[in-house]
């Protein structure tokens, strides 16, 4: 490998590591150096920008260790067998790098992921050093995420979430048939082990924290894992049920997807094109319905086609609503949060308003149109003091008339 300057090396190792989405820091523990000590915080606004669930827009170092790797999965364009420029950092360059980004505020926190080298556990060991480093000698209190490597032995797992804010390991692919098929040196059972073993290092955790003060805290963000969409034969049905059964087992604080691009030289059992990006962000709403909604993940599945896949013109609330409209229309004047929830076009915020309304006033249409982005979406599918949508909500033909305006639907910010 030819000898690269640092600048070049940043280069090849950020532009390697965009593929990976699971870089939100939202949840971690709160840590400033107002007190006088130490160095970074984890809180504040700050070339990598991951944002919270309220909005605030985090800016972390998001780079590789290296993107040289000893397997060869299909879709990586980092495998062994891709021709890629290839680079690596030593650990003492990471930790460099982090503090001086951090210093001239560009950064308040490092997301760390790497190819493998050597070994499983020669890599774990070089990203947990980076990690011990910034915490232990230099007392940086800001936000480190850790790519962690199944392979690798538990032990340096642990300790990776002993020093980082949260670890993640991806499954890669939703279902066993595609991992065998595109990552035949992954398995399963080794990924869903250590996501087993980090669960419970977390509970652990948190249990000591709660009978001693002086406990170290294990991962307090978490653990997360991503998806790549697009790259096998699964459907949308088979993701979001596969993601449910994530979280339920192994209490994810997140579950990524991110649509597959094509790459240099790729793979002859790859697609040809990325599938649309639309389908990524529907996954995305279909996951946010599950987690703050009140669905479960077979209503989201149901809301899908005869071929598993949610559509692309409208978002997977609308599509339930449409295909189960016995349930509406809805009394915001009456109806229960749950069933408010599933009303096209009023998130989570706006239900809470209407709550708190209407315990003083009978709430009108105009009231509604106030806390949401179109009223037009909602008019079929609620009823208030002076609306009522009669024969609207049965209309064969109400998908055409609400469907153009679909794009508008915000979930996350409604």
């Amino acid at each position: 490998m030819a000898q690269l300057d640092t600048r070049e090396k940043l280069a090849i190792l950020a532009d390697a590591a965009k593929y990976d989405a699971s870089c939100a820091s939202s949840g971690t523990a709160k840590r400033d150096s107002r007190g006088g000590t130490g160095m970074g915080s984890t809180e504040g606004m700050g070339i990598c920008h991951a944002y919270a669930p309220d909005g605030r827009c985090i800016s972390l170092l998001k780079i590789l260790l290296t993107n040289s790797c000893i397997f060869d999965c299909h879709y990586c364009i980092n495998r062994k067998s891709s021709n890629v420029r290839r680079a690596r950092f030593t650990a003492a360059e990471v930790v460099h790098l982090t503090l001086a980004f951090y210093k001239r505020n560009y950064i308040e926190g490092l997301f760390l992921s790497s190819g493998i080298i050597k070994s499983s556990n020669y890599t774990m060991e070089q990203m947990v050093e980076v990690a011990r480093c910034l915490r232990e000698d230099h007392d940086f209190r800001g936000y480190i995420h850790l790519k962690t490597i199944p392979e690798a032995d538990p032990e340096l797992v642990r300790q990776a979430g002993l020093h980082a804010d949260r670890v993640s390991i991806n499954v890669e692919l939703p279902t066993i048939s595609g991992l065998t098929r595109l990552a035949p040196e992954k398995s399963v059972g080794q990924i869903e082990g250590a996501m087993k073993a980090t669960k419970l290092d977390i509970e652990d955790g948190k249990d000591a924290r709660k009978k001693y003060k002086s406990a170290p805290s294990f991962a307090p963000a978490g653990q997360s894992t991503q998806m790549i969409v697009g790259a096998d034969a699964a459907s949308d049905g088979d993701i979001v049920t596969r993601a449910s059964q994530l979280y339920d087992r192994f209490a994810l604080r997140r579950v990524y997807y991110s649509a597959f691009s094509p790459i240099p030289d790729a793979s002859a059992v790859l697609p040809l094109k990325r599938p649309p990006l639309m389908r990524e962000h529907r996954l995305y709403q279909s996951d946010w319905l599950i987690r703050f909604y009140g669905f479960k993940p077979a209503e989201v599945v149901a809301a899908a086609g005869a071929d598993g896949m949610l559509p692309l013109d409208i978002d997977p609330k609308l599509a339930w609503a449409l295909k189960f409209r016995e349930h509406f229309p809805v009394d915001v004047n009456r109806a229960s949060r749950e069933q408010l929830l599933r009303v096209p076009g009023l998130g989570t915020k706006a239900v809470k308003r209407i709550l708190t309304s209407r315990r003083w006033r009978t709430m009108m249409l105009d009231d509604v149109a106030r806390l949401t982005l179109s009223i037009a979406k909602l008019r079929p599918f609620i009823i208030t003091g002076d609306w009522r949508p009669t024969l609207l909500t049965d209309r064969a033909d109400l998908r055409a008339l609400i469907a153009p305006r679909a794009e508008q639907l915000n979930l996350f910010a409604a």
